[in-house]
């Protein structure tokens, strides 16, 4: 119909105007990894130091305007000690149960809350960010196309000149080429040693990208190295059982799945 031409059409051309990400080789994304330095050696899926440092990236730069509404604070237990989010979590202040009177006060967030939110409700994070609420980013790495590569491109290219004969067409909107329509609301979010790693790692802004990228995968993902450990030891029930599997096939079954049997008047031969 020319309504589903228009549609395809419009998806074209509005990716021909952007960049797509290129391919970066995540940790996260390879097989399990035997790490000779963790005790006692075991098989990961994540980069745990990076996601650390993300997590650091994302509270310090990323927090004050973007939420992870599906986290709660326990969830930070896979890269942190219990004493470090508990100590996190009471650093928050939350609404707390109403009294008796019906009225509401704080209390310090606990490991079972959620994550705070950037604001208290849609409307106030449009009008604080003139009309357009900033994203949660708890999916975002499965809900954009090219999930960490699209993320990390984009936030390292905020410093590339704006081609020639292209207008701005606003005053507080940034050139990107990686994102839809290459003008976008946010501003350079990172710079060079915006943050002090608690590991001394050098803050630049490339290195800070790849780290909230790993963290944003975690997030959106936590449950990922239990996954891969439930393949893996399915994979190899699956190998220990099929040879006996096989061999019970051609020596028990096969003699009943070949059997002749034979009918006459008086019955069976």
């Amino acid at each position: 119909s020319k309504a589903t031409v228009s549609v395809l059409y419009w998806k074209v051309f509005k990716m021909a105007e952007e960049l797509h990400a290129p391919f970066f080789p995540w940790f996260h994304k390879t097989p399990l990894h035997y790490s000779i330095y963790l005790k006692p050696p075991m098989a990961h899926g994540h980069d745990w130091g990076s996601v650390r440092r993300g997590r650091q990236v994302y509270t310090e730069v990323f927090a004050p305007c973007h939420s992870l509404d599906m986290l709660s604070f326990r969830h930070l237990q896979e890269f942190m000690t219990i004493e470090e989010v508990k100590e996190l979590a009471e650093s928050y202040d939350i609404p707390a149960e109403p009294d008796a009177e019906g009225n509401v006060g704080e209390r310090p967030a606990k490991l079972l809350d959620k994550l705070p939110q950037a604001y208290p409700n849609a409307e106030a994070a449009k009008f604080a960010n003139g009309g357009a609420s900033p994203p949660d980013l708890s999916l975002i790495t499965k809900g954009r196309d090219g999930g960490e590569n699209y993320v990390f491109a984009l936030l390292t290219s905020y410093s590339r000149d704006v081609p020639a004969g292209v207008n701005s067409p606003g005053a507080t909107l940034s050139w990107n080429p990686y994102f839809s329509g290459c003008w976008i609301g946010m501003p350079k979010p990172l710079s060079d040693e915006m943050v002090d790693y608690d590991d001394g790692t050098p803050a630049s802004v490339s290195q800070m990208s790849k780290d909230v990228c790993c963290f944003l995968a975690w997030c959106a993902e936590p449950w990922m190295d239990e996954r891969k450990y439930t393949g893996i030891k399915m994979g190899l029930t699956f190998a220990t059982i099929l040879p006996f599997g096989f061999y019970w096939y051609k020596t028990r079954f096969n003699l009943v799945k070949l059997r002749r049997i034979r009918h006459s008047k008086n019955g069976l031969l």
